[in-house]
C-alpha cells in the first residue's frame, strides 16, 4: 500500500486550524466562493440515506450539511467556524483524530474536501467509523486523476500539490472497512462550489485571487510562481490560445474530473 506524503505540520495553528493549510490566513473569504453545489449536495444526501443524527467532520463553513436533520459539526479552525450561517449548528472545536463522542453516537457521518487536511488520516477515519452506526460519506478527489486537468498546463505545482495531499481512495476504503462504494461526481458548468475543477469551463475565474485563495493548494506554492502561472493563463486567454485548446469546455454541461464520493457502509 502506498502511503501519501504531505507538507509537514505542527500542532494546531493560531486560529485552531489542525491540518496542513492555515485557514486563519487563507480562509477569510472562503464561504463566498465555496457554496454548496446542489447537484453534489443531492448525491451526499442520497449517500446518507434516512439518517437523522449526522456528524460532519472538518465541517468548515457548513457546505453540504443537510438541512432538516440533526447535524453535529466539528471544525477546528475559528475563522471557518465564524463563517457558518446563522441557520445551522454552531460547530464544535475538535479534530477528526479525537472526536468527543461515544461509540455509535450518530446514524451517519460525512466529510467534504477535508480528509487531505488531517494530520493523521487513518486515526480520523477510524474515529468516524467508531462514532457512526451507519454510512460514512466522504467527498474527496482521486489523486491519480488530479493532474489530468488542463490547469496543469499553467499551474503544475498547484495540481501536483493537490495530487500529493489527497489520500488514495483505496486506502480510505481499507481503513473504513465494510461495504465501500466509490461514485464519480460530475461537476456542473456553473458549479457554485469553487474548487479548482469547478472552473473547468470558466478559466477567467482563476484570475481572481480570492477564488484561488479558496482553493488551499495555491497557498503551498510561492506567490512568485503563482503570479507566473496566472500571467501565462491571462496571456493565453487574451490571445485565444486557451480557447483553441479547451474552448469546447465552455459549453460542456458537466465535467468528469477527479471528484469522487466514497460511501462506506458497515
Amino acid at each position: 500500500m502506498t502511503v501519501e506524503t504531505k507538507p509537514a505540520t505542527s500542532a494546531r495553528r493560531a486560529d485552531g486550524s489542525a491540518g496542513d493549510a492555515d485557514y486563519g490566513r487563507i480562509g477569510q473569504g472562503y464561504a463566498s466562493f465555496r457554496q454548496p453545489e446542489p447537484a453534489i449536495a443531492a448525491l451526499i444526501e442520497a449517500a446518507l440515506g434516512p439518517a437523522r443524527a449526522i456528524l460532519n467532520v472538518g465541517a468548515g463553513a457548513g457546505s453540504y450539511e443537510p438541512r432538516g436533520r440533526d447535524v453535529t459539526a466539528v471544525e477546528p479552525s475559528a475563522s471557518m467556524r465564524a463563517q457558518r450561517p446563522a441557520d445551522i449548528a454552531v460547530a464544535i472545536d475538535a479534530t477528526a483524530e479525537k472526536l468527543p463522542f461515544g461509540d455509535g453516537a450518530f446514524d451517519a457521518s460525512m466529510t467534504t474536501f477535508s480528509v487531505h487536511q488531517w494530520q493523521d488520516l487513518d486515526a480520523g477515519l477510524r474515529e468516524m467509523r467508531r462514532v457512526t452506526r451507519g454510512p460514512v460519506a466522504i467527498l474527496s478527489c482521486d489523486p491519480a486523476l488530479v493532474e489530468a486537468f488542463w490547469l496543469s498546463d499553467y499551474a503544475p505545482q498547484v495540481l501536483a500539490t493537490e495530487a500529493r495531499r489527497y489520500p488514495s481512495l483505496d486506502r480510505m476504503a481499507t481503513v473504513l472497512g465494510g461495504e465501500v462504494e466509490i461514485v464519480p461526481v460530475p461537476i456542473p458548468l456553473a458549479c457554485v462550489d469553487g474548487f479548482n475543477e469547478a472552473y473547468y469551463g470558466r478559466p477567467e475565474s482563476f484570475l481572481d485571487p480570492r477564488a484561488r485563495s479558496a482553493c488551499s493548494a495555491w497557498s503551498f506554492v510561492s506567490d512568485d510562481d503563482n503570479a507566473v502561472s496566472i500571467e501565462r493563463l491571462r496571456q493565453d486567454l487574451e490571445s485565444g490560445v486557451w480557447d483553441a485548446r479547451h474552448g469546447a469546455l465552455r459549453s460542456r454541461p458537466s465535467f468528469d474530473g477527479s471528484l469522487r464520493l466514497l460511501i462506506a457502509r458497515p
